[in-house]
């Protein structure tokens, strides 16, 4: 590579890095929101269900979660593709 165009270069390289980053933000929010929103439709679900009688409550394990975890099962992969 001409040593003339390194700084040509690596603006270019820290532009693209920023715009990735950007993108990255981007979807890593909306993600959030996606995750957010199936918790609550998961709750509301299960409160429709319970209302029609559709559930079976186990007493056993009524301590042990109550369907709030605060976690969504929602799985991303992250990783360098080329």
């Amino acid at each position: 590579m001409d040593p003339k165009h390194t700084g040509e270069v690596l603006r270019h390289l820290e532009k693209q890095n920023e715009l990735l980053m950007d993108a990255y933000r981007s979807i890593s929010h909306e993600l959030h929101k996606l995750q957010v929103e199936e918790e609550m439709l998961m709750r509301k679900f299960y409160e429709l269900m319970s209302a029609q009688g559709l559930t079976k409550k186990n007493e056993d394990n009524s301590g042990s979660n109550n369907g709030e975890s605060g976690q969504s099962s929602a799985m991303v992969a992250v990783g360098d593709e080329q």
